[in-house]
Parts: C-alpha cells; structure tokens; sequence
C-alpha cells in the first residue's frame, strides 16, 4: 500500500540531508529509539488545483528536514556519528541526488523540479513549492536556517549562512514569515511545534565547510534534542540525507531514517530527492508536485507507517 493511504495522526517525520560524522564509540539504542533486535521534470510547474486528500482540521504529522552536505554514502558510512545512527535505524543504500551543484537540489526537494538551474546564483521562482502548498493548507510549518539574522534576513544575512541552501528564499523572490534564525527551534521543540519543520545548518555544522567530525558532533546534538521533544515521543520518524556527494559517485548520498520502532535494515531501493519530497507531500496528503508526482515514495522505511 502507498505511503499516502497510511498517513498517521500524530506521526513525526523528520527528514535531515547530512554530512556528518563524529569519533565517539557507537552505543546502543542511541536518539531515544525502542530497543528491539529520476523521471523527467518540467521547467515550470506550478501548483496542482486539485484540493488536498487531508486538512488542517485533522491532526497533521511532524515532519523535520534538516539539510547538509556534500559526503557520498562511502565516506559518510565511515564516520563514528552516522555509524552509529546507521546501527538501529534504515539506511538507503541507492539514494541519489538529482543534480549539481547544490541549489538545483534543494529546489527539487522543495518543489519536483530544478527549474533547469545548474548554478549556485540568485532566480526569482514561482511560488510553486511545498511552503505554499503548506500554508494553503492551513498546515503550520518553519524552515530555521542557521546563521541567518533578523535585520539582514534571508537573502543578506553573513556567513555561516548560505542563500543557496535556503530553497524558500527563492519561491516568489523573498522569504515568507515561516522562515526564521536557527535560535527559535529549541524553544519550538520545548513549546509548540511546526507540523513541518526544515533545518538548514550554516556552512560549517552541514559538513560543507568543516570535517565531518566536527558537523557530525553537531548534528548528533540536534538529533538528540529532537528526539527528546514531545512531538518525537509521540510516534517520531527522522531522515538524514545528503544534498549531494563527492568522490567517484557523486550522487550517491546515504538517506537514513529513524522511527522509535524501526530495527536497522538496509534497501537497495532506487530513491531520490523526488522520493522524499512526495513522501512529504503524502504524509500531509498534499498533490505531489513536479517529477514528485511519478517518484517513489519513501514507504518501506517507515517502519510500517
């Protein structure tokens, strides 16, 4: 059965695109878990009018996205952080981006399509992205971008924060109120929580900028904090994804998901940045929108959800 006939009230998905790692040992149970043994894509597209399967009015999931960067599957395996989330979580073993560099990513997994970007600059995009489909459903939502600052905003604020990994700056030519500096997320996760959450680090904690021990001490913090909130101890789900690799293959990039009940297992399935955005799109029972529509979806590493 397809993922968007299981939608489950109350579920919290997290989805996170990492490079990590970390030289801590590996640990049982780590992250809170239960401890038990590319199809082609238009150059525009818009937002479908058919009206959502789902509405606010039912409880939606928490969905959590946390973006980083640049490690293939290999290296990444070899870090003692996604080591030891890899031991009891699920772990695509065919996960691919869908192009370079990391802009044209981003935005496929904002809205099934790169707008046939190849670069790293600034375009001015319809506002045909999941934000939008989000809001028009009444569906709360927050991307928190590390680095970015109140007075300079989305498209100006300094380094460590990076526009091009920021994919909502670009639907529409400014930022919607949804996205916010990285501080306000502890205080969301302790209070009251997105339904939908991105997390873009700056350009050191991605793995961009700085050695995988030191984003992968990082995002094991993050994920800890997360998976400490209420929304995660109410049925939590996490995926970690990479927006694109390096080395022989560069599309090649580890997607791992947690659920509090999912053991480890590993999938050969063939997924992509597609993939994750119509599992998206299928959890809030949006139209999936762009190459989204003929993905397939994340399913067999849901644990059954």
């Amino acid at each position: 059965m397809a993922v968007r006939a299981r939608i489950v009230a109350g579920a919290l998905v997290v989805g996170a695109i990492v490079a990590c790692g970390g030289t801590n040992p590996p640990r049982p149970s780590p992250y809170g878990q239960t401890d038990t043994a590319s199809p082609s894509e238009s150059a525009a597209v818009g937002l479908p009018s058919d009206p959502p399967r789902r509405t606010a009015e039912v409880t939606a999931p928490h969905v959590f996205v946390i973006v980083m960067e640049n490690t293939g599957l290999s290296r990444a395996l070899r870090s003692a952080s996604i080591e030891r989330l890899v031991a009891t979580s699920a772990l695509a073993t065919n996960y691919r981006a869908v192009s370079r560099p990391s802009l044209p990513n981003y935005l496929a997994l904002t809205s099934g399509s790169t707008w046939d970007i190849a670069d790293n600059d600034y375009h001015q995009l319809p506002t045909a992205d999941l934000g939008t489909q989000l809001t028009t459903a009444g569906v709360t939502w927050r991307a928190y971008m590390e680095g970015m600052t109140t007075d300079a905003g989305c498209l100006a604020s300094p380094y460590p924060y990076a526009l091009k990994h920021n994919p909502f700056a670009y639907y529409g030519g400014a930022c919607p109120s949804n996205v916010v500096p990285f501080e306000s997320l502890d205080a969301d996760l302790a209070g009251t929580t997105p339904s939908f959450v991105w997390i873009t680090p700056g350009l050191c904690h991605d793995g961009h900028d700085c050695a995988l021990s030191v984003a992968g001490e990082w995002l094991d913090g993050l994920v800890t904090r997360i998976v400490s909130s209420d929304a995660w101890r109410s049925r939590g789900t996490l995926f970690i994804v990479w927006d694109e690799g390096d080395g022989a293959d560069p599309d090649l990039v580890p997607l791992i998901v947690l659920t509090q009940e999912r053991t480890a297992v590993q999938t050969e399935t063939r997924y992509d940045h597609y993939s994750l955005l119509a599992t998206i799109e299928d959890l809030f029972g949006l139209p999936r929108l762009g190459a989204a529509a003929t993905a397939q979806p994340l399913e067999h590493l849901l644990g059954g959800r």
